[in-house]
Protein backbone atom coordinates (compact mmCIF):
# COMPACT_ATOMS: atom_id res chain seq x y z
CA UNK A 1 0.00 0.00 0.00
CA UNK A 2 1.60 2.82 -1.14
CA UNK A 3 1.03 6.20 0.98
CA UNK A 4 2.31 9.55 1.84
CA UNK A 5 3.14 9.96 5.23
CA UNK A 6 4.33 12.50 7.23
CA UNK A 7 6.50 12.76 10.91
CA UNK A 8 6.18 16.22 12.24
CA UNK A 9 9.39 16.00 14.39
CA UNK A 10 13.24 15.41 14.30
CA UNK A 11 13.81 13.97 17.56
CA UNK A 12 14.00 10.71 19.21
CA UNK A 13 9.97 9.61 18.52
CA UNK A 14 10.10 11.25 15.28
CA UNK A 15 12.77 9.50 14.14
CA UNK A 16 11.87 5.58 16.10
CA UNK A 17 8.07 6.88 14.03
CA UNK A 18 9.82 7.10 10.75
CA UNK A 19 11.71 4.56 10.71
CA UNK A 20 8.87 2.11 11.78
CA UNK A 21 6.96 3.40 9.69
CA UNK A 22 8.89 2.62 6.81
CA UNK A 23 9.97 -0.70 7.57
CA UNK A 24 6.57 -1.54 7.87
CA UNK A 25 5.44 -0.50 4.65
CA UNK A 26 8.20 0.20 2.53
CA UNK A 27 6.50 1.47 -0.22
CA UNK A 28 5.33 3.89 1.33
CA UNK A 29 6.53 7.55 0.71
CA UNK A 30 7.62 9.02 4.43
CA UNK A 31 9.04 12.24 5.30
CA UNK A 32 10.62 13.79 8.53
CA UNK A 33 9.22 17.22 8.73
CA UNK A 34 11.56 18.95 11.75
CA UNK A 35 11.38 22.88 12.60
CA UNK A 36 15.02 23.56 13.16
CA UNK A 37 17.83 22.55 11.27
CA UNK A 38 19.35 20.55 13.90
CA UNK A 39 17.84 17.28 14.19
CA UNK A 40 17.85 14.87 17.59
CA UNK A 41 18.86 17.58 19.70
CA UNK A 42 17.18 16.42 22.73
CA UNK A 43 18.65 12.78 22.19
CA UNK A 44 22.54 14.48 21.81
CA UNK A 45 22.05 16.18 25.30
CA UNK A 46 20.49 13.27 27.11
CA UNK A 47 22.70 11.42 29.86
CA UNK A 48 24.66 14.17 29.88
CA UNK A 49 25.83 13.38 25.99
CA UNK A 50 25.95 9.59 26.44
CA UNK A 51 22.10 8.56 25.96
CA UNK A 52 20.18 6.97 28.62
CA UNK A 53 18.53 5.15 25.58
CA UNK A 54 16.32 2.47 28.46
CA UNK A 55 16.37 0.77 31.73
CA UNK A 56 16.46 -2.33 32.02
CA UNK A 57 13.62 -2.67 35.13
CA UNK A 58 12.59 -6.36 34.72
CA UNK A 59 9.14 -6.18 34.19
CA UNK A 60 6.51 -4.52 32.59
CA UNK A 61 4.88 -3.51 35.91
CA UNK A 62 8.13 -1.66 37.34
CA UNK A 63 8.32 0.07 34.31
CA UNK A 64 4.97 1.30 33.92
CA UNK A 65 5.41 2.48 37.87
CA UNK A 66 8.33 5.30 36.36
CA UNK A 67 5.31 7.35 34.83
CA UNK A 68 3.78 9.70 37.05
CA UNK A 69 1.02 10.46 33.92
CA UNK A 70 0.54 7.94 31.32
CA UNK A 71 1.99 4.95 33.00
CA UNK A 72 -1.68 2.60 33.20
CA UNK A 73 -2.18 3.59 29.64
CA UNK A 74 1.27 2.25 28.48
CA UNK A 75 0.75 -1.23 30.08
CA UNK A 76 -0.67 -2.61 26.64
CA UNK A 77 1.47 -0.54 24.53
CA UNK A 78 4.92 -1.98 26.36
CA UNK A 79 3.17 -5.57 25.33
CA UNK A 80 4.06 -5.01 21.97
CA UNK A 81 7.61 -2.83 22.50
CA UNK A 82 8.85 -2.44 25.79
CA UNK A 83 12.56 -1.69 27.27
CA UNK A 84 13.73 -5.31 26.11
CA UNK A 85 12.94 -4.86 22.63
CA UNK A 86 14.44 -1.49 22.92
CA UNK A 87 17.75 -2.95 23.84
CA UNK A 88 17.26 -5.76 21.30
CA UNK A 89 16.39 -3.20 18.77
CA UNK A 90 19.64 -1.10 18.87
CA UNK A 91 22.16 -4.01 19.56
CA UNK A 92 20.47 -5.89 16.35
CA UNK A 93 21.55 -2.39 14.40
CA UNK A 94 24.97 -2.72 15.89
CA UNK A 95 24.96 -0.27 18.84
CA UNK A 96 26.37 -2.33 21.87
CA UNK A 97 24.64 -1.32 24.89
CA UNK A 98 25.75 -1.83 28.63
CA UNK A 99 24.03 -1.84 32.06
CA UNK A 100 25.03 0.40 34.76
CA UNK A 101 24.44 -0.57 38.70
CA UNK A 102 21.56 1.68 38.71
CA UNK A 103 19.46 -0.37 35.72
CA UNK A 104 20.22 3.04 33.44
CA UNK A 105 20.43 1.69 29.63
CA UNK A 106 23.95 3.01 28.00
CA UNK A 107 25.35 2.61 24.66
CA UNK A 108 29.25 1.53 25.12
CA UNK A 109 30.49 4.07 23.57
CA UNK A 110 29.51 6.23 26.11
CA UNK A 111 28.44 8.81 23.32
CA UNK A 112 25.30 9.36 22.63
CA UNK A 113 26.73 9.99 18.87
CA UNK A 114 26.00 6.45 18.78
CA UNK A 115 22.67 6.59 18.91
CA UNK A 116 22.46 9.67 16.60
CA UNK A 117 24.34 7.63 14.09
CA UNK A 118 21.85 4.67 13.96
CA UNK A 119 18.68 6.48 13.27
CA UNK A 120 20.75 8.60 10.58
CA UNK A 121 21.98 5.71 8.55
CA UNK A 122 18.75 3.65 8.91
CA UNK A 123 17.05 6.72 7.74
CA UNK A 124 19.06 6.45 4.66
CA UNK A 125 19.40 3.02 4.11
CA UNK A 126 15.17 3.05 3.89
CA UNK A 127 14.85 6.01 1.64
CA UNK A 128 13.09 8.47 4.20
CA UNK A 129 12.88 11.92 3.64
CA UNK A 130 14.47 14.62 5.95
CA UNK A 131 13.04 18.09 5.67
CA UNK A 132 14.48 20.68 7.96
CA UNK A 133 13.80 24.29 8.65
CA UNK A 134 9.88 22.96 8.07
CA UNK A 135 7.60 24.19 11.21
CA UNK A 136 3.86 23.27 10.92
CA UNK A 137 1.35 25.94 12.09
CA UNK A 138 -1.97 24.39 10.83
CA UNK A 139 -3.64 20.96 10.01
CA UNK A 140 -6.67 20.89 7.90
CA UNK A 141 -8.37 16.91 7.26
CA UNK A 142 -9.56 17.51 3.31
CA UNK A 143 -11.54 14.97 1.29
CA UNK A 144 -7.78 14.27 0.04
CA UNK A 145 -6.15 13.57 3.11
CA UNK A 146 -4.36 15.81 5.90
CA UNK A 147 -3.35 19.26 4.91
CA UNK A 148 -0.14 20.65 6.17
CA UNK A 149 0.13 24.04 6.63
CA UNK A 150 3.92 25.79 6.80
CA UNK A 151 5.00 28.73 9.13
CA UNK A 152 7.17 29.62 6.31
CA UNK A 153 4.82 31.14 3.00
CA UNK A 154 7.62 29.98 0.85
CA UNK A 155 6.84 26.76 1.25
CA UNK A 156 3.55 25.22 -0.20
CA UNK A 157 0.77 23.36 1.54
CA UNK A 158 1.43 19.79 1.70
CA UNK A 159 -1.15 17.11 1.16
CA UNK A 160 -0.53 13.86 3.53
CA UNK A 161 -2.20 10.41 3.69
CA UNK A 162 -1.18 9.77 7.46
CA UNK A 163 0.55 12.09 9.62
CA UNK A 164 2.46 11.38 13.62
CA UNK A 165 2.83 14.16 15.09
CA UNK A 166 6.00 13.84 17.14
CA UNK A 167 6.92 17.54 17.87
CA UNK A 168 8.31 16.65 21.85
CA UNK A 169 6.60 19.01 24.52
CA UNK A 170 5.52 22.14 24.22
CA UNK A 171 6.39 24.54 27.10
CA UNK A 172 3.87 26.92 26.68
CA UNK A 173 0.40 25.71 25.50
CA UNK A 174 0.40 27.74 22.25
CA UNK A 175 2.57 25.76 20.97
CA UNK A 176 0.13 23.31 21.03
CA UNK A 177 -2.92 25.46 19.42
CA UNK A 178 -2.72 24.04 16.01
CA UNK A 179 -4.09 20.47 17.12
CA UNK A 180 -6.46 21.95 19.52
CA UNK A 181 -8.30 23.99 16.64
CA UNK A 182 -8.70 20.71 15.42
CA UNK A 183 -10.76 19.48 18.73
CA UNK A 184 -8.06 17.78 20.48
CA UNK A 185 -8.11 18.36 24.64
CA UNK A 186 -4.52 20.20 25.80
CA UNK A 187 -3.54 19.46 29.40
CA UNK A 188 -1.61 22.51 30.68
CA UNK A 189 1.84 21.98 30.24
CA UNK A 190 4.22 22.60 32.77
CA UNK A 191 8.20 21.71 33.57
CA UNK A 192 8.73 18.29 35.15
CA UNK A 193 12.05 17.22 36.17
CA UNK A 194 13.79 20.13 37.48
CA UNK A 195 16.42 21.08 40.50
CA UNK A 196 14.98 23.08 43.55
CA UNK A 197 16.59 27.13 43.99
CA UNK A 198 17.34 27.35 47.65
CA UNK A 199 18.46 31.23 47.56
CA UNK A 200 18.09 31.35 51.48
CA UNK A 201 19.21 28.38 53.14
CA UNK A 202 22.61 28.06 54.34
CA UNK A 203 22.86 24.67 53.10
CA UNK A 204 23.80 25.41 49.89
CA UNK A 205 27.32 26.66 50.82
CA UNK A 206 27.96 22.51 50.82
CA UNK A 207 27.89 22.62 47.27
CA UNK A 208 29.47 19.52 45.65
CA UNK A 209 28.11 16.95 48.88
CA UNK A 210 26.96 13.86 47.32
CA UNK A 211 24.35 12.27 49.91
CA UNK A 212 23.98 8.44 48.30
CA UNK A 213 20.58 7.32 49.99
CA UNK A 214 17.62 9.83 50.92
CA UNK A 215 14.04 10.38 50.96
CA UNK A 216 12.45 14.11 50.37
CA UNK A 217 8.86 14.18 50.45
CA UNK A 218 6.61 17.26 50.14
CA UNK A 219 5.01 17.84 53.69
CA UNK A 220 0.90 17.48 53.26
CA UNK A 221 1.44 15.44 50.50
CA UNK A 222 1.86 11.97 49.98
CA UNK A 223 4.30 13.01 47.15
CA UNK A 224 8.21 11.13 48.20
CA UNK A 225 10.81 9.68 46.26
CA UNK A 226 14.27 8.38 47.07
CA UNK A 227 17.63 7.98 45.93
CA UNK A 228 20.31 10.36 45.96
CA UNK A 229 20.83 14.25 46.42
CA UNK A 230 23.41 16.82 45.07
CA UNK A 231 23.60 19.88 46.95
CA UNK A 232 24.49 22.79 44.48
CA UNK A 233 25.39 26.37 44.55
CA UNK A 234 21.79 27.06 43.73
CA UNK A 235 20.27 24.53 45.94
CA UNK A 236 19.18 20.57 45.64
CA UNK A 237 19.86 18.59 42.73
CA UNK A 238 20.22 14.56 41.87
CA UNK A 239 17.61 11.56 40.95
CA UNK A 240 15.12 12.14 44.53
CA UNK A 241 14.61 15.35 43.37
CA UNK A 242 14.22 15.00 40.32
CA UNK A 243 11.77 12.38 40.66
CA UNK A 244 9.84 14.61 43.64
CA UNK A 245 9.49 17.12 40.87
CA UNK A 246 8.45 14.56 38.09
CA UNK A 247 5.36 13.31 40.60
CA UNK A 248 4.90 16.90 41.81
CA UNK A 249 4.95 18.59 38.97
CA UNK A 250 1.54 19.93 38.88
CA UNK A 251 1.10 20.43 42.81
CA UNK A 252 4.77 22.53 42.61
CA UNK A 253 3.45 24.71 39.85
CA UNK A 254 -0.02 25.59 41.44
CA UNK A 255 2.83 26.71 44.25
CA UNK A 256 4.56 29.06 42.18
CA UNK A 257 7.62 27.19 42.98
CA UNK A 258 7.41 28.49 46.53
CA UNK A 259 6.83 25.53 49.21
CA UNK A 260 8.86 23.56 51.47
CA UNK A 261 10.29 20.03 51.45
CA UNK A 262 11.38 17.29 53.85
CA UNK A 263 14.54 15.87 53.69
CA UNK A 264 15.47 12.36 55.46
CA UNK A 265 19.01 12.53 55.52
CA UNK A 266 19.73 8.48 55.96
CA UNK A 267 16.58 6.69 54.11
CA UNK A 268 15.26 5.46 57.41
CA UNK A 269 11.87 5.88 58.65
CA UNK A 270 11.31 3.60 61.52
CA UNK A 271 12.90 6.77 64.53
CA UNK A 272 13.12 3.39 67.22
CA UNK A 273 15.99 2.34 64.97
CA UNK A 274 17.01 5.80 64.49
CA UNK A 275 17.41 6.41 68.56
CA UNK A 276 19.51 3.28 69.00
CA UNK A 277 21.78 3.84 66.84
CA UNK A 278 22.74 7.26 67.84
CA UNK A 279 22.03 5.92 71.46
CA UNK A 280 24.54 2.99 70.39
CA UNK A 281 27.09 5.46 69.12
CA UNK A 282 26.83 7.79 71.93
CA UNK A 283 27.70 4.81 74.58
CA UNK A 284 30.55 3.40 72.20
CA UNK A 285 31.92 6.95 71.75
CA UNK A 286 31.25 8.87 74.93
CA UNK A 287 34.59 10.36 75.20
CA UNK A 288 34.63 11.70 71.75
CA UNK A 289 33.75 14.72 70.17
CA UNK A 290 30.46 15.06 68.03
CA UNK A 291 32.04 16.16 65.32
CA UNK A 292 34.67 12.93 64.95
CA UNK A 293 31.99 10.25 64.79
CA UNK A 294 29.32 10.49 61.51
CA UNK A 295 26.28 8.36 62.16
CA UNK A 296 25.30 6.51 58.69
CA UNK A 297 28.53 7.87 57.46
CA UNK A 298 27.28 11.01 56.77
CA UNK A 299 29.43 13.03 54.57
CA UNK A 300 31.88 15.39 57.14
CA UNK A 301 30.37 18.64 56.23
CA UNK A 302 26.89 17.68 56.12
CA UNK A 303 27.47 16.36 59.73
CA UNK A 304 28.85 19.00 60.49
CA UNK A 305 26.10 21.55 58.91
CA UNK A 306 23.42 19.20 60.89
CA UNK A 307 24.89 19.05 64.14
CA UNK A 308 24.50 23.39 63.65
CA UNK A 309 20.75 23.06 62.67
CA UNK A 310 20.44 21.29 65.81
CA UNK A 311 21.97 23.64 68.12
CA UNK A 312 24.72 21.40 69.06
CA UNK A 313 28.40 22.76 69.54
CA UNK A 314 31.49 21.36 67.65
CA UNK A 315 32.95 21.13 70.71
CA UNK A 316 30.22 18.75 72.65
CA UNK A 317 30.94 15.19 73.66
CA UNK A 318 28.51 12.34 72.65
CA UNK A 319 28.34 12.00 76.47
CA UNK A 320 26.97 14.98 77.18
CA UNK A 321 24.24 14.61 74.58
CA UNK A 322 21.28 13.40 76.68
CA UNK A 323 18.01 12.55 75.80
CA UNK A 324 17.36 15.70 74.48
CA UNK A 325 20.22 16.15 72.34
CA UNK A 326 19.38 12.79 70.99
CA UNK A 327 15.98 13.30 69.65
CA UNK A 328 17.23 16.43 68.15
CA UNK A 329 19.98 14.94 65.98
CA UNK A 330 17.04 12.10 65.07
CA UNK A 331 14.58 14.99 64.19
CA UNK A 332 17.07 16.70 61.99
CA UNK A 333 18.38 13.38 60.17
CA UNK A 334 15.13 12.00 59.49
CA UNK A 335 12.97 15.19 58.88
CA UNK A 336 14.65 18.50 57.93
CA UNK A 337 12.53 20.78 56.46
CA UNK A 338 13.91 23.57 53.69
CA UNK A 339 12.04 26.66 51.96
CA UNK A 340 12.36 26.01 48.18
CA UNK A 341 12.28 29.33 45.83
CA UNK A 342 12.51 28.64 42.72
CA UNK A 343 13.20 25.78 40.03
CA UNK A 344 16.00 25.23 38.05
CA UNK A 345 16.11 23.40 34.34
CA UNK A 346 18.07 19.99 35.14
CA UNK A 347 18.99 20.67 31.30
CA UNK A 348 19.69 17.17 29.80
CA UNK A 349 16.48 15.53 31.52
CA UNK A 350 13.98 18.13 30.96
CA UNK A 351 10.76 16.85 30.43
CA UNK A 352 7.25 18.14 29.65
CA UNK A 353 4.65 17.42 31.87
CA UNK A 354 1.21 18.24 30.21
CA UNK A 355 0.20 17.72 25.87
CA UNK A 356 -2.28 16.09 23.96
CA UNK A 357 -4.65 14.35 26.61
CA UNK A 358 -4.92 10.72 26.19
CA UNK A 359 -8.38 11.12 26.25
CA UNK A 360 -8.13 12.50 22.44
CA UNK A 361 -6.14 9.37 20.93
CA UNK A 362 -6.90 5.82 20.68
CA UNK A 363 -3.83 4.51 23.14
CA UNK A 364 -4.06 0.97 21.53
CA UNK A 365 -3.19 2.29 18.25
CA UNK A 366 -2.07 6.22 19.18
CA UNK A 367 -4.43 7.52 16.34
CA UNK A 368 -6.50 10.70 16.88
CA UNK A 369 -9.94 10.29 18.20
CA UNK A 370 -10.84 13.42 16.95
CA UNK A 371 -9.17 13.47 12.93
CA UNK A 372 -9.01 10.11 11.08
CA UNK A 373 -5.54 9.30 9.49
CA UNK A 374 -3.93 11.25 12.07
CA UNK A 375 -1.14 10.04 15.17
CA UNK A 376 0.47 10.70 18.02
CA UNK A 377 4.23 10.17 19.58
CA UNK A 378 6.60 11.32 22.08
CA UNK A 379 6.46 13.71 24.48
CA UNK A 380 3.74 15.26 22.71
CA UNK A 381 1.30 13.42 24.52
CA UNK A 382 0.30 13.66 28.09
CA UNK A 383 3.27 11.21 29.00
CA UNK A 384 6.21 11.75 31.31
CA UNK A 385 8.23 9.69 33.50
CA UNK A 386 10.41 9.69 36.18
CA UNK A 387 15.25 10.46 35.18
CA UNK A 388 16.53 6.90 34.26
CA UNK A 389 15.96 5.96 30.42
CA UNK A 390 12.41 6.12 30.73
CA UNK A 391 11.17 8.97 29.02
CA UNK A 392 12.56 7.76 25.37
CA UNK A 393 11.24 4.35 26.31
CA UNK A 394 8.37 6.06 26.10
CA UNK A 395 9.28 7.89 22.90
CA UNK A 396 10.49 4.53 21.04
CA UNK A 397 7.12 2.68 22.38
CA UNK A 398 4.87 5.04 20.72
CA UNK A 399 7.45 5.82 17.92
CA UNK A 400 6.48 2.14 17.27
CA UNK A 401 3.10 1.67 17.59
CA UNK A 402 2.22 5.03 15.64
CA UNK A 403 4.93 3.66 12.84
CA UNK A 404 2.29 0.59 12.29
CA UNK A 405 -0.34 3.24 11.60
CA UNK A 406 -1.42 1.89 8.71
CA UNK A 407 -2.72 -1.83 10.06
CA UNK A 408 -5.23 -0.23 12.10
Amino acid sequence: MQKKIAVIGGGAAGFFAAISAKENFPESDVTILEKSQQLLSKVRVSGGGRCNVTNACETIEQLCSAYPRGGRQLKKLFGSFNNSHTMDWFENRGVSLTVQEDMCVFPVSQDSGSIIDCFMTEAERLGIKILTGAAIDELKPTTDGLCLGFKDPKRAVQVFDRVIVATGGSPKREGLEWLERCGHKIEDPVPSLFSFNMPSEPLRDLMGVVVENTIVSLPGTRLRADGPILITHWGVSGPAILKLSSYGARILNKSGYNFKICINWINETNNELVFEEINSISEVNSGKLLTSVRPYSLPVRLWNHLLERCGLSAERRWSELGRKGVNKIINTLTNDIYSVKGKATFREEFVTCGGISLESVNMNTLESKIVPNLYFAGEILDIDAITGGFNLQAAWTTGYIAGKLLKS
